[in-house]
């Protein structure tokens, strides 16, 4: 699959970066412009799962500002690639964006909260994760309503995995994504560490139902689209963004499980 990786981000990032003199304002241009792809990706996997009345413009502007800031803090002795730090920045302006935004219903929020509570009393009472057909029984909607809910919700249920995904400019590392967790002070989920949060992560993706589980993987480590992965797993593009807001679901759930204990 065709990614914004490209080889001249290398080129534009030594010439800009690499110098004793003061940076040269056309080459910092030349940088801006060779990143706006990236921030365009960013922006499509973001917006890919937002209403409509969110604005894509308004991802990217929030994008460009998190290049620039990139740019200007910026530190080559950290011995961290520009391309990852930059990618940190403008995920992390876009994600503040939206949360300013204040953008989900309080009716949404309470679905995402129903569902979330659904999953958790049936995954306890039998031991394994939730059918379709047991939720939908235990919401007292019919099948066909629940998959409509599960579309209703799907704009919210990325929100938080995401923020657990921005790393803090110290804390990059290989990996992207859900391998990493932020530490920010602003994350709700700060009340543990790096460690105890990445674990407890990876226990509940590995708890998924497979094709949940490889749904997750494929967006989130492999960055796949939904509608690329399924291609992969035989699957509609709406049946993968159902099956990807139920994982999402359940992973919020079981965090909220284990930060109340």
């Amino acid at each position: 699959m065709s990614k914004p990786h490209n080889a001249k981000f290398k080129d534009y990032t030594n010439a800009y970066f690499q110098t004793d003199k003061a940076p040269d304002p056309e080459k910092r241009d030349e940088l801006i412009l060779a990143y706006t792809p990236l921030i365009k990706y960013i922006a499509s996997r973001l917006a890919s799962r937002l209403p409509p009345q969110v604005a894509f413009d308004d991802l990217i502007s929030s994008g460009i500002i998190g290049l620039i800031d990139a740019i200007d803090k910026f530190d080559l002795s950290k011995n961290v690639q520009f391309k990852t730090y930059a990618e940190f920045r403008i995920r992390g302006a876009m994600l503040d964006e939206l949360r300013s935004l204040d953008w989900v219903p309080r009716s949404v929020r309470r679905k995402a909260t129903n569902l979330e509570h659904a999953f958790s009393k049936i995954e306890k009472k039998l031991g394994r994760p939730a059918r379709d057909e047991e939720t939908a029984a235990e919401l007292g909607i019919s099948l066909e309503e629940y998959y409509r809910l599960l579309d209703e919700t799907k704009s919210i249920t990325f929100m938080d995995i995401e923020l657990l995904g921005q790393k803090k400019p110290d804390q990059i590392s290989p990996g992207n994504g859900l391998a990493s967790i932020s530490m920010d002070a602003t994350d709700p989920f700060a009340a543990i560490n790096l460690k105890e949060i990445r674990q407890l992560l990876a226990e509940a993706i590995d708890s998924l139902p497979e094709k949940e589980r490889l749904t997750v993987s494929l967006y989130y480590f492999n960055e796949l689209t939904m509608k690329e992965i399924g291609q992969v797993l035989d699957y509609t593009e709406s049946r993968i963004s159902q099956m990807h807001s139920k994982a999402m679901l359940r992973l919020r759930a079981k965090i909220k499980k284990a930060l109340a204990a």
